[in-house]
């Protein structure tokens, strides 16, 4: 199983380029925005700045920290994204405007691409011992601390990820959500 520390994470411009982005996993590994089958990352949100718009995509977002935002969907429907760890999916083509509910704020991002793939993202807390399989895409751990098990148990912190198939032991009181992709049915 492999650590992904978020201090290894490169921090790169949205989309629309008004707000940043790190890319914590991708299929296949190098896609760009235009190929990737699915795509998992960590977003900083400081401004009321719209959301790219990502046409053929299923997004999920979970706010990790912060007060959150509102999210007004192609300006009807709102959605208040202010409780921490409580997935929201919606169609990567919504015009999405919002209204900081404070400061800025940090999202967990999972988009998966229509016909190619289906992903949800999982809400785990500790103490609880996970065992990853293949369609286990990776856990990123949003509180507390983790170990991975083996022959010679591993350190997980908050806002690392781990990949691969195995154990990941959450501790009492963490937090970590599970993102599991498949591919689409026909």
């Amino acid at each position: 199983m492999n650590v992904v520390p978020f201090a290894e994470l490169k921090a790169v411009p949205w989309k629309n380029g008004l707000g940043i982005t790190r890319e914590i996993a991708v299929e296949p590994s190098g896609a760009t925005m235009d190929d990737f089958i699915w795509r998992v990352s960590i977003a900083d949100v400081d401004t009321a700045s719209p959301f790219s718009r990502f046409p053929g995509i299923d997004r999920t977002i979970v706010l990790l920290e912060g007060d959150g935002f509102t999210m007004r969907l192609d300006g009807e429907r709102e959605h208040a994204l202010t409780t921490p760890c409580l997935p929201f999916a919606f169609a990567g083509e919504t015009a999405v405007e919002i209204a900081l509910a404070g400061g800025a704020t940090r999202d967990f991002n999972l988009m998966v691409r229509r016909g190619a793939g289906r992903g949800v993202i999982e809400v785990m807390r500790g103490p609880l011992t996970l065992t990853l399989d293949s369609d286990a895409a990776l856990v990123y751990l949003a509180q507390g601390e983790a170990h991975i098990d083996g022959k010679a148990s591993r350190p997980v912190h908050a806002g690392d990820s781990v990949r691969g198939v195995g154990e990941i032991t959450l501790a009492a009181g963490a937090t970590a959500l599970l993102v599991r992709v498949r591919p689409a049915v026909d």
